[in-house]
Protein backbone atom coordinates (compact mmCIF):
# COMPACT_ATOMS: atom_id res chain seq x y z
CA UNK A 1 0.00 0.00 0.00
CA UNK A 2 1.41 3.41 -1.20
CA UNK A 3 1.63 6.05 1.69
CA UNK A 4 0.42 8.96 2.02
CA UNK A 5 2.10 12.53 2.65
CA UNK A 6 -0.84 14.62 3.94
CA UNK A 7 0.62 18.46 3.14
CA UNK A 8 0.59 20.58 6.08
CA UNK A 9 -0.59 23.42 4.21
CA UNK A 10 -3.94 21.81 3.29
CA UNK A 11 -4.29 20.38 6.81
CA UNK A 12 -3.92 24.20 8.31
CA UNK A 13 -6.43 25.61 5.51
CA UNK A 14 -8.76 22.17 6.36
CA UNK A 15 -9.01 23.24 10.23
CA UNK A 16 -8.58 26.57 9.58
CA UNK A 17 -12.00 26.64 7.90
CA UNK A 18 -13.83 24.50 9.88
CA UNK A 19 -13.14 26.24 13.31
CA UNK A 20 -13.84 29.48 11.45
CA UNK A 21 -17.17 27.88 9.50
CA UNK A 22 -16.36 28.97 6.29
CA UNK A 23 -13.89 28.31 3.74
CA UNK A 24 -14.64 31.81 2.32
CA UNK A 25 -13.48 33.23 5.73
CA UNK A 26 -10.64 30.93 5.88
CA UNK A 27 -9.20 32.12 2.82
CA UNK A 28 -9.33 35.91 3.91
CA UNK A 29 -7.68 34.83 7.48
CA UNK A 30 -4.52 32.69 5.12
CA UNK A 31 -4.49 35.51 2.81
CA UNK A 32 -5.37 32.95 -0.18
CA UNK A 33 -7.88 33.01 -2.97
CA UNK A 34 -11.36 31.19 -2.74
CA UNK A 35 -9.98 29.39 -5.94
CA UNK A 36 -6.90 28.47 -4.15
CA UNK A 37 -9.01 27.51 -1.07
CA UNK A 38 -11.08 25.31 -3.28
CA UNK A 39 -8.27 23.25 -4.76
CA UNK A 40 -6.66 22.99 -1.71
CA UNK A 41 -9.87 20.79 -0.50
CA UNK A 42 -9.85 18.82 -3.43
CA UNK A 43 -6.04 18.18 -2.69
CA UNK A 44 -7.17 16.66 0.59
CA UNK A 45 -9.82 14.44 -0.42
CA UNK A 46 -7.64 13.09 -3.55
CA UNK A 47 -5.03 12.08 -0.91
CA UNK A 48 -6.91 10.86 1.95
CA UNK A 49 -9.09 8.86 -1.06
CA UNK A 50 -12.44 9.01 0.33
CA UNK A 51 -14.83 12.07 0.31
CA UNK A 52 -14.47 14.64 3.58
CA UNK A 53 -17.30 16.57 2.76
CA UNK A 54 -21.19 16.19 1.78
CA UNK A 55 -23.75 18.34 1.22
CA UNK A 56 -25.79 20.03 4.03
CA UNK A 57 -28.37 22.68 2.37
CA UNK A 58 -26.62 25.13 0.63
CA UNK A 59 -23.27 24.48 2.54
CA UNK A 60 -20.89 21.23 3.12
CA UNK A 61 -20.79 19.35 6.60
CA UNK A 62 -18.06 16.87 6.99
CA UNK A 63 -18.38 13.06 6.49
CA UNK A 64 -17.42 10.59 9.31
CA UNK A 65 -13.97 10.70 7.72
CA UNK A 66 -13.95 14.40 7.78
CA UNK A 67 -14.48 14.24 11.49
CA UNK A 68 -11.57 11.73 11.88
CA UNK A 69 -9.69 13.82 9.44
CA UNK A 70 -10.68 17.36 11.82
CA UNK A 71 -8.75 15.45 14.35
CA UNK A 72 -5.94 14.08 13.27
CA UNK A 73 -5.30 17.34 11.02
CA UNK A 74 -5.25 19.16 14.85
CA UNK A 75 -2.79 17.21 16.16
CA UNK A 76 -0.20 16.97 13.13
CA UNK A 77 -0.45 20.80 13.13
CA UNK A 78 0.00 20.99 16.56
CA UNK A 79 3.02 18.86 16.71
CA UNK A 80 4.26 20.64 13.66
CA UNK A 81 3.64 24.27 15.38
CA UNK A 82 5.34 22.89 18.44
CA UNK A 83 8.48 21.24 16.57
CA UNK A 84 8.72 25.19 14.72
CA UNK A 85 9.05 26.70 17.81
CA UNK A 86 11.43 24.44 19.94
CA UNK A 87 13.72 24.85 16.80
CA UNK A 88 13.40 28.84 16.90
CA UNK A 89 12.87 29.67 20.25
CA UNK A 90 15.19 27.49 22.33
CA UNK A 91 16.54 30.32 23.78
CA UNK A 92 13.95 31.61 25.58
CA UNK A 93 14.57 32.21 29.38
CA UNK A 94 13.20 33.69 32.46
CA UNK A 95 10.00 32.84 34.53
CA UNK A 96 6.29 32.78 33.89
CA UNK A 97 3.69 32.29 36.90
CA UNK A 98 0.14 30.68 35.45
CA UNK A 99 -2.89 30.42 37.27
CA UNK A 100 -5.65 28.01 36.40
CA UNK A 101 -9.30 27.13 37.84
CA UNK A 102 -9.29 23.29 39.11
CA UNK A 103 -11.11 22.44 36.24
CA UNK A 104 -7.86 22.91 33.98
CA UNK A 105 -5.60 21.11 36.40
CA UNK A 106 -6.06 17.33 34.69
CA UNK A 107 -7.63 18.10 31.54
CA UNK A 108 -4.98 21.15 30.01
CA UNK A 109 -2.00 22.08 32.91
CA UNK A 110 -0.10 18.32 32.02
CA UNK A 111 -0.12 19.21 27.76
CA UNK A 112 0.72 22.84 28.90
CA UNK A 113 3.31 22.04 30.96
CA UNK A 114 4.90 19.24 28.59
CA UNK A 115 4.54 21.04 25.64
CA UNK A 116 6.23 24.22 26.78
CA UNK A 117 8.77 23.14 28.82
CA UNK A 118 9.83 20.40 25.58
CA UNK A 119 10.09 23.83 23.28
CA UNK A 120 11.84 26.00 26.77
CA UNK A 121 13.83 23.69 28.39
CA UNK A 122 15.34 27.19 29.65
CA UNK A 123 12.51 29.06 31.09
CA UNK A 124 10.84 28.16 34.68
CA UNK A 125 6.82 28.15 34.85
CA UNK A 126 4.95 28.18 38.33
CA UNK A 127 1.63 26.96 38.32
CA UNK A 128 -1.38 27.98 40.29
CA UNK A 129 -4.58 26.04 40.45
CA UNK A 130 -7.17 28.12 42.32
CA UNK A 131 -10.73 29.57 42.10
CA UNK A 132 -11.75 32.42 40.10
CA UNK A 133 -11.48 35.07 42.88
CA UNK A 134 -8.04 34.22 44.04
CA UNK A 135 -6.49 33.75 40.66
CA UNK A 136 -8.15 37.73 39.66
CA UNK A 137 -6.35 38.99 42.50
CA UNK A 138 -3.31 37.39 41.95
CA UNK A 139 -3.10 38.88 38.63
CA UNK A 140 -4.81 42.95 39.82
CA UNK A 141 -1.66 42.26 42.18
CA UNK A 142 0.87 41.00 39.65
CA UNK A 143 1.54 37.68 41.43
CA UNK A 144 0.35 36.19 38.44
CA UNK A 145 1.15 36.66 35.18
CA UNK A 146 -1.45 35.22 33.08
CA UNK A 147 -4.54 33.29 34.60
CA UNK A 148 -7.43 31.17 33.01
CA UNK A 149 -10.64 31.95 34.91
CA UNK A 150 -14.40 31.51 34.44
CA UNK A 151 -16.64 34.92 33.69
CA UNK A 152 -20.17 36.38 33.57
CA UNK A 153 -19.42 38.56 31.42
CA UNK A 154 -18.25 41.07 33.75
CA UNK A 155 -14.49 42.38 32.56
CA UNK A 156 -12.62 42.19 36.35
CA UNK A 157 -9.14 42.81 35.49
CA UNK A 158 -7.66 45.86 32.82
CA UNK A 159 -5.52 43.18 30.53
CA UNK A 160 -7.84 40.25 29.40
CA UNK A 161 -9.28 38.25 26.47
CA UNK A 162 -12.04 35.80 25.86
CA UNK A 163 -10.63 32.97 24.06
CA UNK A 164 -14.39 30.97 24.25
CA UNK A 165 -17.69 29.77 25.93
CA UNK A 166 -18.68 27.47 27.97
CA UNK A 167 -21.78 25.06 28.66
CA UNK A 168 -22.86 25.08 32.31
CA UNK A 169 -25.04 21.99 32.99
CA UNK A 170 -26.44 20.16 35.98
CA UNK A 171 -24.38 17.47 37.32
CA UNK A 172 -25.64 14.29 38.41
CA UNK A 173 -24.28 10.72 39.81
CA UNK A 174 -24.97 8.17 36.95
CA UNK A 175 -27.69 6.26 37.30
CA UNK A 176 -29.69 8.48 39.36
CA UNK A 177 -33.03 9.56 39.88
CA UNK A 178 -32.97 13.17 38.93
CA UNK A 179 -36.24 14.39 37.41
CA UNK A 180 -37.83 17.53 39.10
CA UNK A 181 -41.37 18.53 38.94
CA UNK A 182 -42.57 22.23 39.40
CA UNK A 183 -43.88 22.02 43.33
CA UNK A 184 -42.03 19.08 44.17
CA UNK A 185 -39.14 18.09 46.63
CA UNK A 186 -36.74 20.53 47.23
CA UNK A 187 -33.60 20.54 45.41
CA UNK A 188 -30.37 19.71 46.90
CA UNK A 189 -27.13 20.98 45.41
CA UNK A 190 -24.15 20.55 45.96
CA UNK A 191 -21.98 23.11 45.66
CA UNK A 192 -18.29 25.55 46.11
CA UNK A 193 -18.03 27.77 48.61
CA UNK A 194 -19.09 31.05 47.81
CA UNK A 195 -18.21 32.91 46.01
CA UNK A 196 -18.88 30.84 43.36
CA UNK A 197 -20.18 32.11 39.99
CA UNK A 198 -21.24 28.83 38.75
CA UNK A 199 -23.66 28.47 42.60
CA UNK A 200 -24.91 32.16 42.06
CA UNK A 201 -26.02 31.30 38.62
CA UNK A 202 -27.58 27.96 39.47
CA UNK A 203 -29.35 29.32 42.59
CA UNK A 204 -30.62 32.12 40.12
CA UNK A 205 -31.88 30.12 37.11
CA UNK A 206 -33.96 27.94 40.16
CA UNK A 207 -35.52 30.94 41.24
CA UNK A 208 -36.56 32.26 38.00
CA UNK A 209 -37.82 28.82 37.97
CA UNK A 210 -39.88 28.80 40.92
CA UNK A 211 -37.81 25.42 42.30
CA UNK A 212 -37.33 25.23 45.84
CA UNK A 213 -33.72 24.08 46.14
CA UNK A 214 -31.65 23.95 49.53
CA UNK A 215 -27.30 23.68 49.89
CA UNK A 216 -27.12 20.04 51.12
CA UNK A 217 -22.94 19.84 50.70
CA UNK A 218 -20.72 23.07 50.82
CA UNK A 219 -16.80 22.00 49.30
CA UNK A 220 -13.92 24.35 49.48
CA UNK A 221 -12.18 22.18 46.94
CA UNK A 222 -13.88 20.48 43.54
CA UNK A 223 -12.76 17.30 44.43
CA UNK A 224 -15.32 17.00 47.44
CA UNK A 225 -17.74 18.35 45.09
CA UNK A 226 -17.28 15.22 42.91
CA UNK A 227 -17.41 13.17 45.64
CA UNK A 228 -20.27 14.62 46.93
CA UNK A 229 -22.34 14.57 43.93
CA UNK A 230 -21.03 11.25 42.83
CA UNK A 231 -22.47 9.84 46.44
CA UNK A 232 -26.07 11.19 45.34
CA UNK A 233 -26.06 14.03 48.24
CA UNK A 234 -27.06 16.56 45.81
CA UNK A 235 -26.66 18.08 42.03
CA UNK A 236 -23.52 20.19 40.97
CA UNK A 237 -23.38 22.99 38.36
CA UNK A 238 -20.03 22.72 36.10
CA UNK A 239 -19.12 22.89 32.86
CA UNK A 240 -18.64 19.51 31.14
CA UNK A 241 -14.75 19.23 31.04
CA UNK A 242 -13.37 17.17 33.53
CA UNK A 243 -16.25 15.21 34.49
CA UNK A 244 -14.86 12.15 36.53
CA UNK A 245 -16.60 8.39 35.84
CA UNK A 246 -19.39 8.44 37.94
CA UNK A 247 -20.72 11.85 37.16
CA UNK A 248 -23.06 12.85 34.04
CA UNK A 249 -24.73 16.03 32.53
CA UNK A 250 -28.43 16.43 32.73
CA UNK A 251 -30.32 17.75 30.40
CA UNK A 252 -32.56 20.11 31.27
CA UNK A 253 -34.91 18.69 29.07
CA UNK A 254 -35.17 14.99 30.54
CA UNK A 255 -34.77 16.65 34.32
CA UNK A 256 -36.92 19.52 34.95
CA UNK A 257 -34.28 21.84 35.55
CA UNK A 258 -33.85 24.99 34.09
CA UNK A 259 -31.29 26.36 31.48
CA UNK A 260 -28.34 27.13 32.53
CA UNK A 261 -26.12 30.27 30.78
CA UNK A 262 -22.87 29.46 28.82
CA UNK A 263 -19.79 30.53 30.99
CA UNK A 264 -17.23 33.03 29.35
CA UNK A 265 -13.51 31.73 29.23
CA UNK A 266 -10.88 34.18 29.55
CA UNK A 267 -7.53 34.64 29.36
CA UNK A 268 -6.25 37.52 32.07
CA UNK A 269 -2.98 38.87 32.27
CA UNK A 270 -1.18 40.92 34.52
CA UNK A 271 0.35 43.48 31.53
CA UNK A 272 -0.77 44.22 28.20
CA UNK A 273 2.37 43.03 26.64
CA UNK A 274 4.01 40.50 28.69
CA UNK A 275 7.42 38.69 27.86
CA UNK A 276 8.67 36.56 24.97
CA UNK A 277 7.97 33.56 27.61
CA UNK A 278 4.39 34.97 28.63
CA UNK A 279 3.24 34.82 25.29
CA UNK A 280 4.26 31.87 24.19
CA UNK A 281 2.67 30.27 27.18
CA UNK A 282 -0.51 32.16 26.32
CA UNK A 283 -0.41 30.40 22.84
CA UNK A 284 -0.05 27.25 23.92
CA UNK A 285 -2.53 28.11 26.45
CA UNK A 286 -4.70 28.73 24.05
CA UNK A 287 -4.51 25.80 21.77
CA UNK A 288 -4.60 23.50 24.48
CA UNK A 289 -8.22 25.32 26.20
CA UNK A 290 -9.51 24.83 22.26
CA UNK A 291 -9.20 21.38 22.27
CA UNK A 292 -11.10 20.69 25.94
CA UNK A 293 -13.78 22.97 25.17
CA UNK A 294 -16.74 20.85 24.47
CA UNK A 295 -17.84 21.24 20.56
CA UNK A 296 -20.70 18.55 20.12
CA UNK A 297 -22.34 18.23 16.89
CA UNK A 298 -21.01 21.90 16.17
CA UNK A 299 -18.97 21.03 13.40
CA UNK A 300 -22.02 18.59 11.46
CA UNK A 301 -24.64 21.20 12.29
CA UNK A 302 -22.73 24.66 11.62
CA UNK A 303 -24.57 26.56 9.09
CA UNK A 304 -21.77 28.62 7.67
CA UNK A 305 -19.60 25.97 6.97
CA UNK A 306 -19.72 27.08 3.45
CA UNK A 307 -17.14 26.08 0.48
CA UNK A 308 -14.67 28.44 -1.41
CA UNK A 309 -16.64 29.62 -4.40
Amino acid sequence: MRKVNFDLDVLRTFLTGVELGSFARAADRLGRSTSAVSAQLKKLEQQAGTAIFEKAGRGLALTEAGETMLAYARRLLELNDEAAVAVRGSDLEGWVRLGLQEDFGETVLPQILGQFARAHPKVRIEARIGRNSELLERVASGRLDLALAWSLGAAETPHHQQIGTVPMCWVGAAGGQHRREQGGETLPLASLEAPCILRTAAIDALDQAGLAWRLAFVSPSLAGLWAATAAGLGLAVRTPIGLPAGLVPLSPAESGLPELPELGLVLHRADAHGTPATERLADILREAVSNVIPRGERVRRHPALAPAA
